[in-house]
């Protein structure tokens, strides 16, 4: 797999990524929105050969191509199983020149500060070694932030890119997000605290050291573009949030060159018992409305 090529396609190309990597803690939701009740399946085995169905099913629908889906981020699972008969990054890149990223946190530690480190990674540089064997282009993981508390937000970051350093060496891109709960009740000084820390952070990477960034979208319009035209940042894209995706996408509509890396948003409305013409209906006029809302 060309890196170089992928690189080009996510830093100027037209588009979104997608999120396909619910977890364990995230798992059952996503499969009781698709309809699939939780009494439905027995252990954790038959919960993942359930969602990876669906995930398998999105992927291959006809309108998740490159066209308008840049990149797909995938959970350590969905990387080690295949779609269409073809390892999940090497079906992505070589079926449907979607760049596939990994999700490689482990969760989140419990609060204090007003946030939620990531749990403790042990296993990290054997995961990494695994995922550029398996084609993969880049990671993600996630922090989370539900106050505007100044320590809790540097401790965030600090870990942030301290584990991103380790994910640059082993040739990887890695998505930082540092997510903004939208519940939080100042959110937008959140938000304040959490570009100062970045930009510092930003200042400190070596010239060849490149990041990305998964931001929630911020209370105040491109509040981000100083990250936007920072070169040491490849792109930067906005979660979801909880937010429906109809809102996600018109207010991500209103931040330059940001976007979108949805989940939930991404899949809203789908469930297993559609047709296979309305279920592509269904994703293929939701990848056009999230696409909109990315090339603004």
């Amino acid at each position: 797999m060309s890196q170089a090529a992928q690189r080009e396609k996510i830093a100027t190309g037209e588009g979104f990524i997608a999120a396909l990597d619910q977890s364990g803690g995230s798992t059952p939701k996503a499969l009781r929105l698709y309809g699939i009740p939780e009494d439905s399946y027995t252990s954790e085995d038959e919960m993942f050969d359930l969602v990876h169905a669906m995930r398998a099913r999105i992927a291959q629908a006809p309108a998740f191509t490159g066209d308008k889906v840049l990149g797909a981020i995938l959970f350590e699972m969905t990387m080690d199983r295949e779609i269409g008969g073809k390892p999940s990054a090497r079906h992505l890149w070589e079926e449907r020149r979607i760049v596939p990223f990994l999700k490689v946190d482990k969760g989140l530690a419990e609060a204090e500060n007003g946030v939620r480190l990531m749990k403790p990674m042990p296993d990290l540089d054997a995961l990494l070694d695994r995922a550029v064997a398996a084609g993969i282009f880049g990671t993600k993981m996630r922090s989370l932030i539900s106050a505007a508390n100044a320590e809790g937000i540097k401790a965030v970051v600090d870990q942030q890119f301290e584990v991103a350093h380790r994910i640059v060496a082993k040739g990887l891109v890695p998505i930082i997000e540092p997510e903004v709960s939208i519940a939080c009740p100042d959110k937008a000084k959140a938000e304040d605290i959490l570009l100062e820390e970045i930009s510092g952070h930003l200042d400190a990477l070596g010239e060849d050291e490149l990041v990305m960034l998964k931001l929630t979208i911020p209370t105040i319009a491109n509040h981000y573009a100083t990250l936007i035209a920072n070169p040491k940042v490849v792109r930067v894209v906005a979660l979801s949030g909880g937010y429906s995706r109809d809102k996600a996408n018109a207010l991500l509509s209103q931040n330059t060159a940001m976007i979108a890396s949805f989940s939930r948003a991404l899949t809203e409305g789908l469930t297993v018992d559609m047709t296979e013409d309305a279920f592509n209906a269904a994703i293929g006029a939701a990848i056009e409305g999230i696409y909109q809302a990315s090339i603004t």
